[in-house]
């Protein structure tokens, strides 16, 4: 099979590739290419960028921030938000214990980063928002094309969140694209390293802005409940799976949601805009990611108007209050867990009326019961 593989940085071996470019080509009518290159100057100083372009879809990867996707777009479609944090931080200009330990916020801008690895959610307990790995570079990268069949583009990183007396995880991440596909696919593994069990929570913070958010746009998913995280969320529970346009001030909105899936446990959510023309769908496994939560954050514009889908392990809420619901998941000495997201554009009305038909099929006919208040067992703001 031909498949050719390139290390661009291992620390072990002391290799370090500081520009790579390269064409790549399949039997799909466009050809693809990767390239890498370093930023230089401000906060973005030392950050690796990972440009993937599959001929159809584009994409950056952030090693130096845990494997995150940065921004991309298909079909003249732009993915990603618009986030008062412009460009990507170099975690080294990050302090997650700013403001009140939510210094993670500094470098928020991703389309896509990860939340964990041995906690996620809000400060607490010895705990900073959202954990270490968005803020973690990777000591291994490597990419791979395989130009058989339409032609594959592979690019992996190896991000460890270790301490001593401590968390020691390791993430092995393989993002995967085929030439001129509208989708890409994240495959995480997650090992503990340890000699002793350890703590896993994985949350994917994935966010959208403008094409496929504004006025009128929906989230439509095989909700089978519904859940505000607290009493703010409950004022808008009337239209939760519904958006508004920028709002100078709007105070961010959290739902729950439990989502059926189908005979072998896959899922699909859907975010479109109003006309039902433009769309992106993130599918995965519920066994791996039972719990999802949606994000509303519809401030103005300047101030970062995007919203949240959010697959996880766990619900965002305190570890301590996770736990005790059974939410963090444990891994044994030396065991690993996988876990597979695929996000897909839908760039025309006929393939976001697919999705939503997927949705619906989900669903049965059935809908959802949605909670007007917090819950308890859901959040700590429903007792």
């Amino acid at each position: 099979m031909p498949v050719h593989s390139w290390i661009l940085t291992d620390v072990a071996s002391r290799t370090w590739v500081d520009e790579f470019t390269i064409a790549v080509a399949g039997s799909a009518p466009q050809p693809g290419s990767i390239e890498k290159y370093t930023l230089r100057g401000g906060v973005s100083d030392g950050v690796d960028v990972i440009e993937v372009d599959n001929g159809r879809l584009s994409f950056s990867i952030l090693p130096t921030r845990g494997m995150g996707l940065w921004r991309g777009q298909c079909d003249g479609l732009a993915l990603g938000w618009q986030s008062p944090v412009a460009l990507p931080v170099n975690p080294a200009f990050v302090n997650a214990h700013d403001r009140g330990e939510i210094g993670w916020l500094t470098g928020f801008n991703e389309w896509l980063c990860r939340c964990g690895l041995d906690a996620n959610g809000p400060p607490g307990n010895g705990a900073t928002l959202h954990g270490r790995i968005a803020n973690i570079p990777a000591h291994q990268v490597r990419v791979s094309v395989d130009t058989d069949g339409p032609g594959t583009i592979r690019v992996s990183g190896v991000v460890d969140e270790t301490t001593m007396f401590g968390p020691c995880l390791r993430l092995t991440s393989t993002i995967v694209t085929t030439l001129g596909s509208n989708s890409l696919t994240l495959i995480d593994e997650v090992t503990n390293l340890s000699a002793k069990p350890a703590d896993l929570q994985l949350l994917y913070h994935t966010q959208f802005g403008p094409p496929f958010l504004g006025e009128g746009s929906l989230l439509e998913l095989p909700a089978a409940t519904v859940v505000p995280r607290d009493f703010r969320a409950a004022e808008g529970i009337d239209s939760w799976d519904a958006f508004r346009g920028p709002e100078t001030g709007f105070a961010e909105q959290v739902y729950y949601v439990d989502l059926a899936c189908d005979e072998v446990g896959r899922t699909v959510t859907l975010l479109r805009n109003a006309a039902g023309n433009h769309g992106v769908s993130l599918r995965f496994a519920k066994r791996d990611l039972p719990c999802f939560a949606l994000w509303k954050n519809t401030q103005a514009e300047s101030d970062g108007y995007c919203t949240g889908l959010e697959p996880a392990t766990n619900f965002p809420n305190l570890k301590a209050y996770e736990r005790g619901q059974g939410r963090v998941e444990v891994l044994s000495p030396g065991a690993s867990r996988t876990f597979t997201l695929e996000i897909a554009v839908h760039s025309d009305a006929e393939a976001v009326a697919g999705i939503q038909k997927q949705v619906a099929a989900l669903l049965g006919g059935r809908a959802p019961v949605v909670h007007r208040s917090p819950q308890a067992g859901w959040s700590a703001a429903g007792g």
